[in-house]
C-alpha cells in the first residue's frame, strides 16, 4: 500500500493540524517503535522541511541514536548533556531560539541554528527524546511545542 502524505501549504498551525491526522493513520495498528519514529521523522521532514527531525532513545544510561530525517548526528548523549540531555534530565520540553547562546550546546552540526527537543514518557518515566533542529534562528514556538507533544503522546 502507497504512503502520500497532503501537504498543507498554510499556516503553522493550520499544517500540524492537518498532518496529525495522518501521522495518526501512518501509525495505528502498528507496533514495532522504530516504523512509527521512522515515518513520524519522514512525515515531518516532507511536511517542514527542517534541517533534522529525529529521535534518541534510551539505552544503558545513554540516548542513542535512533530513527531521523537529515544529516549524520552524535550517536550518543549523556543525560545533563546538550539540549537532548537536558530534556531527558529535566524532563521538560526545551526551545532554544539560538544554540549559539545554549551554554551546554552539542554541536552534531554546524549548520543547526535553532532546536527544540521532547521528552518520551510512558508510564511515567523518559524513554526517550524528539529532536528537531532548524539551520534558521528562531524557529520554534508554543506552536510547535504544543503540536509536537501531541504527537509524542501518539508514541507515548
Amino acid at each position: 500500500m502507497a504512503e502520500d502524505l497532503i501537504i498543507s501549504t498554510g499556516t503553522k498551525e493550520e499544517r500540524y493540524k492537518e498532518l496529525i491526522p495522518q501521522i495518526k493513520a501512518l501509525i495505528t495498528g502498528e507496533s514495532d517503535l522504530i516504523a512509527n519514529l521512522a515515518n513520524i521523522s519522514a512525515a515531518l521532514n516532507e511536511q517542514f522541511g527542517w534541517m533534522w527531525v529525529g529521535f534518541y532513545l534510551i539505552k544503558d544510561g545513554e540516548l542513542v541514536l535512533g530513527p531521523f530525517q537529515g544529516p549524520v548526528a552524535c550517536t550518543r548523549i549523556k543525560k545533563g548533556r546538550g539540549v537532548c540531555g537536558t530534556a531527558w534530565a529535566e524532563g521538560k520540553t526545551i526551545i532554544v531560539p539560538d544554540v549559539e547562546a545554549f551554554s551546554d550546546h552539542i554541536a552534531c552540526s554546524s549548520i543547526s541554528r535553532s532546536e527544540i527537543v521532547i521528552p518520551m514518557i510512558s508510564g511515567g518515566e523518559i524513554f526517550g527524546v524528539f529532536d528537531i533542529d532548524s539551520s534558521e534562528l528562531d524557529t520554534f514556538d508554543g506552536i510547535d511545542q504544543k503540536y509536537l507533544e501531541e504527537i509524542v503522546k501518539l508514541i507515548s
